[in-house]
């Protein structure tokens, strides 16, 4: 593992409500504070921005959230981010993804399994990441099967995540570690019984 370039900011780094963000959003992940959002809100104007404009993409997306965590993991396995593939498994389980499935994504759209939409968005994910651009005959495909705003939407959801798993690698930011359960005098009770 390597030191990151810029390490997560506490408190007064990222201000009172960024770190209060950040700590229930580990809660609700089930990991502890998510290095993503403390490093990223030292920036602060910019890391408001930004979150706003992802949760625009998901969890707020008008894709199925099952389709967007198969886009955001094939996106993750392209692009080598560790980050996003520990943090969207635990994401994509919640979504509804098997274990099958979320093995299959390393092997692509034309791993045997998918749906005809399924590898269509998992193609249009390796084509942008490949040609920074979707080929005319996986258009075609998509455009059978999403309206234009789910177009869109699927183009800047690949790019998105395309953008935070470079700037995830480039700061060198480590997956967040699942979070410690704290033992409690009753939880020690229940297990000596």
């Amino acid at each position: 593992m390597r030191r990151p370039r810029i390490a997560p900011g506490g408190r007064r780094e990222i201000g009172v409500v960024a770190w209060v963000f950040a700590r229930a959003a580990g809660r609700v992940t089930g990991t502890e504070t998510p290095a993503l959002f403390t490093t990223l809100g030292r920036a602060r104007g910019l890391f408001w921005a930004w979150l706003h404009f992802a949760g625009r993409l998901m969890p707020g997306g008008r894709l199925p959230r099952r389709e967007s965590e198969l886009v955001i993991l094939r996106v993750a396995t392209l692009a080598r981010s560790d980050y996003e593939l520990t943090h969207h498994r635990r994401l994509g389980r919640r979504a509804g993804l098997s274990e099958d499935e979320l093995a299959r994504v390393v092997e692509g759209p034309d791993a045997p399994g998918w749906s005809q939409r399924e590898r269509l968005l998992l193609r249009a994910a390796d084509e942008l990441h490949e040609l920074r651009d979707v080929t005319d005959e996986t258009w075609s495909g998509l455009a059978a099967h999403l309206d234009e705003r789910r177009l869109i939407e699927l183009l800047l959801l690949v790019g998105h995540y395309e953008m935070l798993a470079t700037t995830l690698h480039a700061l060198r930011v480590s997956p967040d570690a699942p979070r410690r359960q704290r033992r409690t005098k009753r939880t020690a009770r229940v297990k000596s019984r």
